[in-house]
């Protein structure tokens, strides 16, 4: 189920990129930097706080996300490409992690653990210094 992110809560800016384009880089504002507003995604409180984590320093104090793609030569396939990740970056925030199930060792293994240490205390104490008689 992909996410479906609002037009009013993104605001675009292109940059003058580094990187590939030769000449053109210096001419023209091939960077895209792209603006998500998260207050006005609607996103569940929990799904909000696995964003935040999720995007870490992407997100700003005001609750931003900045995502800046300068990976191609053209506006239009970098703005695809924010977009994209900033998609992706939703979408993993709307995967709820699995919930650890408490484990605990039966008594046969805490026994063969005891043994082993007492084993191996053994072969330590062996190791002493000679006593000669």
């Amino acid at each position: 189920m992909p996410f479906e992110i609002p037009e009013d809560a993104i605001e675009e800016k292109f940059l003058a990129a580094s990187g590939p384009g030769g000449q053109n880089v210096n001419k023209v504002a091939t960077a895209c930097q792209l603006r998500c507003d998260v207050d006005k995604l609607g996103l569940a409180e929990d799904v909000r706080a696995r964003l935040k984590t999720v995007a870490g320093s992407r997100m700003t104090a005001s609750g931003e996300i900045v995502v800046t793609a300068r990976k191609y030569r053209t506006q239009e396939a970098n703005r695809e490409d924010a977009r994209a990740r900033l998609a992706e970056l939703i979408a993993q925030a709307h995967i709820r992690p699995a919930k650890r199930k408490r484990t605990r060792p039966s008594r046969a293994a805490k026994a063969k653990r005891v043994d082993a240490k007492k084993q191996r205390g053994t072969v330590k104490q062996g190791r002493g210094k000679v006593k000669v008689d």
